[in-house]
């Protein structure tokens, strides 16, 4: 049997021989990484990493399989290629319905094992991040030439609009709460406001937050003008993740600057960042962007650090938003960079990372508790909101 059966081959002519999994294929995409040590059929499954190679850090990946439609975040694989050290040759878990290699084969998507990823790792966290090809097709395998060149002739994402490859076309009402994964502060009542929630690739654990903080959801597209939204007379609106460059989203931008004022909005992740566009903010591009479920977050204003789960490669630049009233609620310990903000004048509040999780810990659950009352009030939370929410949601007794 030949040993090489897959390569990864990055824009400077490096080239990372393994063996293949998953589907044969060629797949061009932005190669990164994530530090999770689970969750990678949620990772898969994002919308956010669409247009996107991932590396697994954790060695051996793939030991309880692919658990079914309940764990996914989108309809399918959102990744251009997956990579691990090692594939678990055993799957063992009573919610499996079939194998990492079986999922990825399924669905089109090929994977590699076998390459030393903390090598790939280190690479990419001292260049940055960087375009690649990952190749299964034994009829390519030999030409590394052509695929280097294939790698730099991509365009990269700067640039790209990927949310409009991964955004569902129509308006639809979202009714699932968490179900089983319910925690025990959880709130239990239905329906109290009603959430539009624009999906720019809006991951389900987020929509099914929502529900179970008790809001009546319906999901409209990204380029929804802001006068539909209207017409559907929400009491809030949420802007969701996504994939790739905020810049060139500038229809969600646009109706976002509309409804400024008008809604209460809460933006997660691409939505933070597009609420930092509208507001006349900028953004740049991360060295090699934070993805993971261990990412330290520190609120300013409490001086508590949360541990949460992220998945972005752009950020909003802090000081373009303090000059536009912009007041910074969260920063990341790691590198400093803007992980959360509100408008103390209107309604509007944002953070850079994922409360809902999946994968990752749920120390962030309470800023959908902290949307109910924005709705509730008119007004955006304070430190001392998010406090108290903190409390109220980990059963906290404060005494006296």
């Amino acid at each position: 049997m030949d040993l090489v059966s897959a390569k990864l081959i990055l824009e400077d002519g490096t080239v990372f021989a393994g063996r293949a999994f998953g589907a044969a294929a060629t797949h061009v995409g932005e190669v990164v990484f994530n530090t999770s040590l689970s969750g990678y059929q949620e990772i898969l499954t994002d919308p956010s990493y669409c247009g996107q190679i991932v590396a697994m850090t954790c060695p051996q990946i793939g030991n309880y399989g692919i658990a079914g439609a309940a764990d996914e975040e989108s309809g399918h694989p959102q990744v251009e290629g997956f990579i691990v050290k090692e594939l678990s040759p055993v799957v063992s878990n009573y919610r499996a319905v079939e194998s990492l290699s079986d999922y990825l084969l399924r669905h089109n998507v090929p994977g590699i094992q076998g390459l030393d990823t903390r090598a790939l790792v280190r690479k990419l966290r001292m260049q940055g991040a960087l375009k690649g090809v990952i190749c299964t097709d034994p009829a390519k395998l030999g030409d590394d030439a052509a695929l280097v060149a294939q790698a730099r002739q991509w365009p990269g994402l700067v640039g790209l609009d990927l949310v409009s490859k991964v955004v569902a076309p129509k308006v639809t009402a979202w009714q699932k709460d968490k179900g089983l994964w319910a925690q025990p502060n959880d709130a239990h009542a239905k329906g109290l406001f009603h959430v539009v929630a624009i999906d720019c690739g809006a991951k389900r654990n987020i929509l099914r937050n929502l529900v179970q903080s008790g809001c009546r959801v319906t999901v409209v597209p990204a380029a929804t003008p802001t006068e539909e939204i209207l017409s559907l007379k929400p009491d809030g609106v949420f802007v969701s993740n996504g994939p790739g460059d905020p810049e060139p989203i500038s229809y969600t931008q646009a109706t976002l600057k509309k409804l400024i004022g008008q809604k209460p909005i809460f933006g997660i992740c691409l939505g933070h960042q597009l609420l930092g566009l509208a507001l006349g903010a900028s953004t740049y591009k991360l060295k090699f962007g934070h993805r993971g479920a261990n990412q330290p977050v520190q609120n300013v204003g409490t001086g508590k650090v949360e541990i949460t789960s992220q998945n972005h490669g752009f950020a909003v630049d802090t000081q373009s938003l303090e000059q536009r009233g912009g007041e910074p609620t969260h920063i990341n310990l790691n590198d400093q960079t803007l992980e959360g903000f509100r408008m103390a004048a209107e309604p509007v509040f944002a953070v850079q990372y994922h409360p809902e999780a999946s994968p990752g810990p749920h120390d962030a659950t309470y800023l959908f508790d902290c949307f109910v009352q924005m709705m509730k009030t008119g007004n955006s939370p304070t430190a001392q909101d998010m406090n108290a929410a903190q409390h109220k949601r980990n059963a906290v007794v404060v005494e006296r």
